[in-house]
């Protein structure tokens, strides 16, 4: 994106991407942008506004989150792929073409970066477990979050080398690894959920 004027701008580089890549037409991605332009004058998404949004969002879910902040900071580094605090229409529409339209590899390279708490690249053990205790409400099976943490940490762990790599992530919740494949479906539900 781009800016005239101190006001954000779709330049057509960004609108021949973004159709490429979702199958949109160069009509739809400039409806969407001014859509979210009237919703977001700034052309981007803060964390308080995007906190109003999924908070919105998880209203209708199935599976209710007892704490929107906690949540919310995990779900805002799904978007906010360059990690400036912020998520501009690039940001927001590729990530959502991707939850809703993408193939399913491509869906949980996207869901790692929740999983990834500090943004490394790999998922530690507590980085697991804060996870699963923040997102406690999202699991529709019994257990202690201790349980459910290290139970998915070992499925995902192939190597056992103490981190689950975004490879080694894809694969257990793609060959349906119980725990993994629960977990990454209840967090897969809020995008879905309507």
């Amino acid at each position: 994106m781009g800016n005239k004027n101190g006001v954000p701008v779709l330049r057509e580089e960004d609108i021949r991407t973004f159709c490429e890549s979702s199958g949109l037409s160069e009509d739809q991605v400039r409806q969407k942008f001014e859509v979210f332009m009237k919703d977001h004058p700034t052309g981007k998404i803060g964390r308080k506004s995007f906190r109003k949004i999924l908070q919105e969002a998880l209203s209708y879910s199935k599976n209710p989150v007892k704490d929107v902040a906690k949540m919310e900071k995990h779900v805002f580094r799904i978007y906010d792929t360059n990690n400036d605090g912020y998520i501009d229409f690039i940001e927001f529409m590729v990530v959502f073409h991707v939850l809703s339209e993408g193939k399913p590899d491509d869906v949980l390279r996207k869901l790692f970066r929740l999983f990834d708490v500090n943004s490394d690249g790999n998922i530690s053990k507590k980085e697991m477990m804060r996870l699963v205790k923040d997102l406690q409400g999202l699991s529709t099976t019994q257990g202690s979050r201790e349980n459910l943490a290290a139970t998915a940490f070992k499925e995902m762990d192939r190597d056992g080398d103490g981190i689950v790599t975004c490879e080694e992530f894809v694969e257990a919740v793609l060959n349906e690894e119980k725990v993994s494949k629960m977990l990454t479906m209840n967090v897969i539900d809020i995008f879905i959920d309507k």
